[in-house]
């Protein structure tokens, strides 16, 4: 019966954490170069500046300057938002990179826990290009 029972409470917690997992589609990018994505409107010449056009244009070469990988990855979104990874999501966003084979437009699937502007990340994927 004990045992019965610790198998139930390990399913319920198990299933309780694919439960919590969260998917999220963007832009993968640096932590050190997402304010450049945000979308703002510039003082000199009242024009909207920043968002994903910023974000896509982000180089595989950029995303690997020691400056950038030292500071982390993240993803931005479509709704304007930067999720930073935690660290074993910043070593997976690495992987991802160095194995890409395009030069920009690093739009990825995300999976994982949001807490505040950080996720916790369980996978990480690379999606094609339309």
């Amino acid at each position: 019966m004990k045992r019965f029972l610790c198998l139930m409470m390990f399913t319920a917690l198990v299933s309780g954490f694919a439960l919590a997992a969260d998917t999220v589609k963007g832009i993968l990018i640096d932590e050190r170069s997402s304010g450049e994505a945000f979308l703002r409107i510039s003082g000199a010449t009242g024009q909207l500046e920043g968002g994903r056009i910023v974000a896509e244009a982000h180089t595989k070469e950029d995303l690997l300057k020691p400056e950038n990988e030292k500071s982390g990855y993240g993803v931005f979104t479509d709704d304007n938002k930067f999720l930073k990874f935690d660290a074993a999501g910043d070593r997976k966003a690495l992987a991802l990179i160095k194995e890409a084979k395009k030069l920009d437009d690093f739009e990825v699937e995300v999976v994982g826990e949001i807490k505040g502007d950080t996720i916790k990340v369980v996978s990480l994927k690379l999606l094609p290009t339309d």
